[in-house]
């Protein structure tokens, strides 16, 4: 014989069939499975986090790899200036500036 929650378990899919439709119960356990996995998902990474030791050591990355050169502003200007071939000897950066802004449209116009 049915007990009591088992009749609760056949009022509710009874109601969801009036509101929904029979169309709509595959969509809606298609989400309840997404729902399920999801949370199983999240309850594994949240286990195998706990259960890591938070002291391990991480693997070192290579310096070389992780270190970037930072010019100066200076530095910059002067190895743009190179690249175009222009002089720099006893110019201001201004000067500079000017030379390789002209270089530039100069070749823009090309």
């Amino acid at each position: 014989m049915l007990e009591g929650w088992e009749w609760l378990i056949i009022g509710v899919v009874a109601i969801v069939i009036i509101l929904w439709g029979p169309a709509k119960i595959p969509e809606f356990a298609k989400a309840l499975g997404r729902a399920k996995g999801e949370f199983n998902k999240a309850q594994k990474e949240f286990t195998d986090a706990a259960t890591q030791d938070p002291f391990t050591p991480v693997q070192p990355v290579s310096i070389v790899a992780t270190t970037t050169v930072l010019k100066t502003k200076d530095e910059v200007l002067l190895e743009t200036a190179r690249r175009f071939s222009i002089p720099t000897q006893g110019k201001t950066r201004e000067q500079i500036s000017d030379e390789i802004s002209a270089k530039v449209k100069l070749l823009s116009t090309d």
